[in-house]
């Protein structure tokens, strides 16, 4: 079967699947799977695919036809403009975390800072590694609660250049941190433990349940935060949160009830979302 057959195949079951752009992830897969460009594609349309290849992107396509994320079949994801392997145990970052790191940028506008940075439950390290490359005299730790999560976080640290100025440990939140901040941002799991089983299958089925069930009303990891961070902020020290849909108001409260209260209205993702909350200064 040539590329241009095969890109047609793949194509075409993914349509029937109901996908709405069955041809571009078509042509995403073989890129990625096969280390193709656009061009390979159009110019050398052609050229045969070997038959485990072509065996190997068929069942690519059909874990995407049954709903699995594109990012989870490549094991990749882009963050930042950088680029993060994925693994079960993280979730895949998406775009609207990126609000929490422009939040960041905006409260710490010299690039030079030196910064000490706290990233709670950091998953595949994105947020750290997105700081660290935005501030290059910047030290940071990340903290996961899986261990498998915090493997792939110092791994990806390690091949973005960056595991110099950062640490990687398995905890529970902050409870066994002690030095204190300039910056601490987290990504928590918000989701109430009883709306996880509505959730669209590609999350629902294929991210970690762990980095998903906030509790029964989606703010237990909030909780665990909020008591830990007047100790571990730096006096001027700032905290980045993100937020579920419709969480700003509970999590404000918490976290002024911690002393910290939210440093005005959420920030907002491009789809108009409250999203990233910001603490006063400690």
């Amino acid at each position: 079967m040539s590329r241009s057959e095969l890109l047609a195949t793949l194509a075409r079951r993914l349509a029937e699947a109901g996908l709405e752009a069955p041809e571009r992830e078509a042509r995403a897969l073989l890129r990625a799977a096969l280390g193709l460009s656009d061009l390979d594609l159009i110019v050398r349309g052609t050229e045969k695919v070997a038959e485990p290849d072509a065996v190997r992107l068929t069942a690519l396509a059909r874990r995407r036809a049954a709903g699995e994320p594109f990012a989870r079949l490549i094991g990749r994801r882009e963050f930042w403009s950088l680029d993060f392997a994925l693994t079960p145990e993280t979730l895949v970052p998406r775009p609207e975390t990126e609000t929490l790191v422009e939040a960041s940028l905006a409260l710490f506008p010299d690039r030079a800072a030196p910064l000490r940075i706290l990233d709670l439950g950091t998953g595949s390290g994105a947020l750290l590694a997105a700081l660290l490359s935005e501030y290059a005299n910047a030290h940071g730790l990340a903290v996961d609660r899986s261990e498998g999560a915090a493997r792939t976080a110092r791994d990806n640290l390690a091949r973005l250049g960056l595991i110099a100025r950062a640490q990687v440990m398995v905890g529970d939140w902050a409870q066994a941190i002690a030095a204190p901040f300039d910056l601490v941002v987290s990504n928590p799991p918000y989701i109430a433990a009883t709306d996880i089983a509505g959730l669209d299958v590609d999350v629902r089925d294929h991210d970690p349940r762990l980095a998903l069930d906030g509790g029964p009303d989606g703010l237990d990891a909030y909780r665990a935060i909020a008591s830990t961070l007047p100790r571990l902020l730096a006096p001027g020290g700032r905290a980045v949160l993100e937020l579920g849909i419709g969480q700003e108001r509970d999590v404000a409260l918490l976290l002024a009830a911690a002393g910290l209260p939210a440093d005005g209205a959420a920030r907002r993702d491009l789809a108009g979302i409250a999203r990233a909350l910001v603490t006063v200064p400690a």
